[in-house]
C-alpha cells in the first residue's frame, strides 16, 4: 500500500524548534490517518547555509495497524497508540524528535535507536546503535553506552499519555546506520556494568535512519 505521508514539507528550513512543533501537531491531529507503511523523507535540498550532509527522514506510524510499529507489551504501549520519529541533520550533527501519544499517563520509558530493524520479537532490534562501537558485547561501558555516542530519547509522559522528546548528537550517520526506536519499560541506567540499560522492549519503530 501507498504510505501516508504524515509531513508534506522539508524539515531544513524549520529548524530544531520547528521540527519538534511539526512533529507534535503530525501525531496530535485527532482525524490523522495512519498507513500501513511508514512514510520516510530523505532530501539534501533546501538546507540552511553552510550545512554539512543536510537532509531529513520522518516516519510516523500507529501500533496495531502499521507493519513498521511492533508492541511487544500492549500494557505499556496498547493497540492505537501513535509514535512520530523525526531526524534533521545539520553541520555534522543530528537532532532526532521522538513524539508520542496514548501510551500510560504519567509514566516514564527509556528509548533508544537501534542498529537493526524491528521483528516479532524485542531483541530482534539487535543492540543501540553507537558511532563508536564497544568491542565488548554487550555494551555495559559508560565509555561507549552514553547519550553521546548513542542516540538516547528517555521520556515521561502527561496525563494524556503523551510526550515529545529531542536529542542531538555531534555526528552523522555514514555507512553504518540505526535502523529502529525501541521503547523500553524502564528508564536508561547509566552506572559501569548497567549502563544503557532500560528494562524490557516494550514497543519498536522500523526506521530508515
Amino acid at each position: 500500500m501507498r504510505p501516508h505521508n504524515y509531513l508534506s514539507r522539508h524539515f531544513a528550513a524549520l529548524g530544531l524548534a520547528g521540527l519538534v512543533l511539526v512533529a507534535t501537531a503530525a501525531c496530535g491531529t485527532g482525524d490523522q490517518q495512519p498507513s500501513n507503511q511508514p512514510h520516510n523523507e530523505s532530501h539534501g535540498a533546501q538546507a540552511p547555509s553552510g550545512a554539512s550532509n543536510p537532509g531529513q527522514a520522518v516516519v510516523g506510524v500507529s501500533f496495531g495497524k502499521d507493519d513498521a510499529a511492533t508492541n511487544y507489551d500492549k500494557a505499556l504501549v496498547p493497540d492505537g497508540a501513535k509514535v512520530l520519529v523525526g531526524e534533521y541533520v545539520y553541520e555534522g550533527s543530528t537532532t532526532v524528535t521522538l513524539n508520542v501519544r496514548g501510551l500510560v499517563p504519567n509514566r516514564a520509558y527509556g528509548a533508544h535507536a537501534h542498529a537493526k530493524p524491528c521483528g516479532p520479537k524485542g531483541d530482534d532490534a539487535g543492540p543501540h546503535f553507537q558511532h563508536q562501537a564497544d568491542p565488548v558485547k554487550p555494551s555495559v561501558d559508560p565509555n561507549y553506552a552514553n547519550p553521546a555516542n548513542e542516540i538516547w530519547l528517555d521520556f515521561r509522559t502527561d496525563a494524556q499519555g503523551n510526550a515529545t522528546i529531542s536529542t542531538t548528537v555531534p555526528w552523522v550517520f555514514t555507512n553504518a546506520r540505526a535502523a529502529s526506536v525501541v521503547i523500553h519499560s524502564e528508564t536508561t541506567q547509566t552506572a559501569p556494568g548497567k549502563a544503557g540499560t532500560a528494562g524490557a522492549r516494550a514497543a519498536c519503530v522500523s526506521v530508515g535512519f
